[in-house]
């Protein structure tokens, strides 16, 4: 008999080191897509110390300002010419970048005689459960909750000492039927501003943001969802969290990828999404794989499901195509995979076709994770499910 257990995800706040490149690199990518549709964007960007590096292989007819977009979306975020370079207070941006290389091209440009390949090799991983209303496990959603939450207070001024940079991390109680029973803890981590001019010690500034964070963010978060909690709250563990940010901590694209999908709820296949085009099937076909495990669960003929979808570079369709319900359906995966083969088209030029992915709307999932947003999101709808379940009666 399986006993309960723990299972444990995290977010960050778009002030986040790795996540000001992400939005960066993406900032990016919408301002080419805006123009240029067809580009071929694979936009890395780092940042440290006032340093800003911009780099990769970018093909396009429209020619962009790099170093404005990137100043104008770390601005956006919060951040000023102090926040990342106190003992300069400029931005230093460097800008490398080199057109894709011919014979990636060759293999992912459609022609008449070929279909459009995939812009590299690789697996992805779209999963779907029915532990909340979005179909996304209950850890990262909370997760990215609290972290929406940081922003929006300090944004609007209600906890107007707090800085952009920050972590949320909570651990759920599962029952011995997967079914979350208890928030078991939520850790925060909170750059903040110094503060001491207002109180006699650290402890005293830590216990007034200890308390404010708790009643102005963790609890109205754990409120909005109808599960039990534990008071076991944790904010700014080591203390005091003053120097944050791009200052304190190199921050690269993609190295979020476990927050910007499930929280380790479900397998990854290693690529990241921000700053690429959706020529990468590292972004569009994940994108796609979430959408057919959504629809699958949407349809209730399976409560978990998990879809890998495989390429090869320079080929149109998959090299592999695998569902996996976790014994949560009465159908066999099977059966499923067929399904899945028979009714979604999963050639890259179908996936970008069916999801809009042409167009410029990447910068809004950069931060607070890639699934579980339903406004406006072509891999979030569910509206496949009349024809998966006519698929699954006509082949039972």
């Amino acid at each position: 008999m399986l006993k309960k257990y723990l299972f444990t995800s995290e977010s960050v706040t778009e002030g986040h080191p790795d996540k000001v490149c992400d939005l960066v690199s993406d900032s990016i990518l919408d301002a080419i897509l805006s123009k240029d549709k067809n580009a071929r964007v694979a936009c890395e960007t780092m940042v440290t110390m006032g340093k800003v590096i911009v780099s990769g292989e970018i093909t396009t007819s429209n020619p962009i300002n790099y170093k404005e977009i990137a100043i104008n979306t770390i601005e956006s975020i919060g951040y000023s010419e102090f926040d990342l370079n106190k003992d300069n207070e400029t931005y230093d941006v460097s800008i490398i970048i080199k057109e894709q290389s011919p014979h990636i091209a060759q293999g992912v440009n459609e022609n008449k005689d070929k279909d459009q390949g995939a812009g590299d090799q690789g697996l992805m991983f779209g999963y779907a459960c029915n532990e909340t209303s979005e179909l996304m496990p209950l850890p990262i959603m909370i997760s990215h909750s609290l972290t929406k939450k940081l922003t929006e207070v300090r944004k609007n001024g209600k906890l107007d000492w707090l800085k952009p940079d920050g972590k949320s991390q909570v651990t759920i109680e599962y029952s011995s039927g997967n079914i979350p029973e208890k928030v078991k803890k939520v850790v925060i981590a909170t750059q903040h501003k110094d503060m001491l001019d207002k109180f006699n010690n650290i402890n005293e500034e830590h216990e007034f943001i200890e308390k404010n964070v708790i009643e102005n963010v963790i609890l109205p978060v754990l409120k909005d969802y109808n599960i039990s909690y534990d008071n076991e709250f944790i904010v700014n563990g080591t203390g005091r969290f003053v120097e944050g940010g791009p200052i304190a901590d190199v921050g690269l694209t993609g190295r979020k990828i476990i927050v910007d999908t499930y929280g380790g709820y479900s397998r990854h296949g290693g690529g990241a999404f921000s700053g690429k085009d959706p020529s990468k099937v590292d972004r569009s076909a994940a994108y796609m794989a979430r959408y057919i495990a959504k629809n699958i669960v949407a349809s209730k003929i399976a409560d978990r499901c998990e879809v890998q979808l495989s390429y090869c570079i320079g080929v149109a369709n998959p090299t592999s195509v695998n569902v996996d319900t976790f014994s949560t359906s009465n159908y066999s995966n099977e059966s499923i995979e067929l399904m899945v083969k028979e009714i979604f088209n999963l050639k890259p030029s179908e996936i970008i076709s069916k999801l809009g992915l042409k167009n410029s709307i990447y910068k809004r999932f950069a931060s607070y994770g890639h699934f579980g947003r339903e406004n406006n999101c072509s891999w979030e709808k569910t509206d496949m499910i009349n024809e998966i379940k006519e698929f699954m009666k006509n082949h039972d």
